[in-house]
């Protein structure tokens, strides 16, 4: 049996998840959880073959859990499993060492082949993944360009740019108002940027969000 652990926030998506795998042949999940946190502390623990990992996720974004767990899990196999990745985030992710990425409207026969494909040892190309990498191929210039923030800056930037509140950020990340005050106003002096509408649009601008 191939032990799995899933890392989400969505409580509902989670569960759903965690029966789908259940059903599968050759699978046994071993532990799930909500925050990044306590997905990379659960793993260092549990020591799983394969992680399922969202990208959204509280306390710790999903390319630092995985920079933690290559770290921390050598060997482990990881499939982002994301509804919301941009390129930008996928290009991050794929070079922190994920072995696959499923768009969660791709439904659960791309993933079931993606599980076993990554959990095989191989990598899961698929429709959104080959695209991005079409691109870099293409534009190579692209994936060298460094946005000048840290993965929390990046996160909260998000964030703000899907318009949450200040208060609702802080929930969402575990971290208190005034911490996600100071992170904003680090982003607003590195980005040279002073409102709202200006993070929105260079959050576009670099694929952290998407209009879709």
């Amino acid at each position: 049996m191939k032990s799995v652990v899933i890392i989400e926030d969505q409580t509902a998506i989670r569960e759903m998840v965690s029966e789908f795998i259940s059903m599968l042949p050759g699978y046994e999940i071993v532990g799930s959880f909500g925050t990044g946190e306590e997905g990379l502390q659960g793993c260092i623990k549990l020591k799983p073959e394969t992680v399922i990992l969202d990208v959204g996720l509280p306390e710790l974004s999903g390319t630092e859990v995985l920079r933690g767990l290559t770290l921390h899990v050598p060997g482990v196999k990881v499939l982002v499993f994301s509804g919301r990745a941009s390129s930008a985030n996928i290009r991050e992710l794929l070079s922190a060492g994920a072995q696959g990425y499923v768009d969660k409207m791709d439904g659960f026969d791309e993933f079931k082949k993606a599980l076993d494909i990554i959990s095989g040892g191989g990598t899961f190309i698929g429709p959104k993944m080959a695209s991005v990498m079409r691109s870099l191929i293409l534009n190579p210039d692209a994936a060298s360009s460094e946005i000048p923030l840290s993965d929390r800056e990046k996160q909260i930037l998000q964030l703000v740019a899907e318009s949450f509140s200040t208060k609702e950020i802080a929930s969402r990340l575990n971290i208190s108002v005034r911490t996600v005050d100071n992170h904003r106003t680090n982003i607003m002096r590195k980005l040279n940027l002073h409102d709202v509408a200006a993070l929105t649009r260079y959050a576009i601008k670099h694929e952290l969000i998407s209009l879709a």
